[in-house]
């Protein structure tokens, strides 16, 4: 849904039918994000998620490649109880102050399914070939 102030930006939508993510766009006035700031930007746009979906918030590679535009908190997310706005905090990573226009694509939405598990303490755990061996052991021989 769209706050009534931002009717004029498009739905979150994908770029091509095979698209994992949904591209969100800024309901900022036009800004530039200096070198090294970090902003939290307004989209305009609320949702209900279904119970046990959760939304990711992901950076747009373009955005990365080409000014160092990213999402510091990577992937954000979004709970099926939230009804707020949807705001996405961008950081500039470049060296150069980047413009980014009412409107721009400056993120993208990715919809996954989560379990929720009981959290149980136990007093051992399994054994299993692998054992606490981690960071490129398995790799090892």
């Amino acid at each position: 849904m769209r706050l009534e102030s931002n009717l004029d930006l498009p739905l979150p939508s994908r770029a091509t039918p095979h698209a994992a993510g949904y591209d969100i766009r800024s309901a900022e006035p036009d800004f530039a994000l200096a070198a090294g700031e970090i902003r939290l930007v307004a989209t305009g746009l609320v949702m209900a998620l279904p119970e046990g979906i959760e939304c990711q918030v992901r950076p747009r590679s373009g955005l990365a490649l080409r000014y160092g535009i990213t999402l510091p908190n990577s992937p954000g997310t979004i709970d099926p109880d939230y009804r707020g706005e949807i705001r996405v905090i961008l950081q500039n990573t470049g060296s150069e102050p980047v413009d980014i226009a009412r409107g721009e694509r400056i993120a993208q939405l990715v919809f996954a399914r989560f379990a929720s598990p009981e959290i149980v303490e136990v007093a051992e755990l399994s054994a299993t070939s692998r054992g606490e061996g981690g960071f490129g052991s398995t790799g090892a021989t």
